[in-house]
């Protein structure tokens, strides 16, 4: 795993061409079943991808805290939001709320989360490949697929199954 986790960057890089061609004729002419075939490649990819075994996303990137992740994850640590907010997070270019450093604070050695029960949306919800209306997203896969491995394979996989 830790191969592949290395050579992404590079494999990303050199399929980024054909990726961005690829997401821009999806973009113009989606298929009509495009949101259950990308359930299916996400569905098919995490039964043998355990993100366990990586957690590379939580290593390099780091997620965006929304209001709700921030007022659930004070409950969970017990403080007041503000407190949160000074000890974890700050503003980014966009005005956004971002941990103050990756790899993530509540990353253990072990690829566990500590706070998995409560993570922001962003982490629940990564890497977005089973996401209704998946060609809206398709910036946003061009970015997952050098961090994520899973991304990168169901892309593949993707580029497989959808003739455009």
């Amino acid at each position: 795993m830790q191969d592949l986790i290395n050579n992404l960057p590079k494999l990303a890089k050199e399929k980024h061409n054909e990726n961005k061609t690829f997401f821009k004729k999806l973009s113009k002419k989606p298929p009509k079943q495009l949101d259950y075939t990308m359930q299916e490649l996400h569905d098919e990819e995490f039964e043998r991808t355990d993100c366990l075994d990586c957690a590379n996303c939580c290593k390099t990137t780091g997620p965006l805290f929304t209001d709700k992740d921030i007022l659930r994850i004070s409950k969970y640590f017990r403080i007041k939001e503000q407190q949160f907010i000074e000890q974890y997070l700050q503003l980014d270019e966009d005005n956004d709320y971002v941990l103050q450093s990756v790899p993530c604070t509540f990353l253990g050695a072990d690829n566990y989360c500590s706070i998995y029960d409560v993570r922001p949306k962003a982490c629940r919800e990564f890497p977005h490949t089973d996401r209704k209306k998946f060609q809206q997203i398709s910036n946003l896969t061009l970015k997952n697929v050098a961090i994520c491995p899973a991304a990168f394979n169901i892309v593949e996989a993707m580029k497989n199954r959808i003739k455009l």
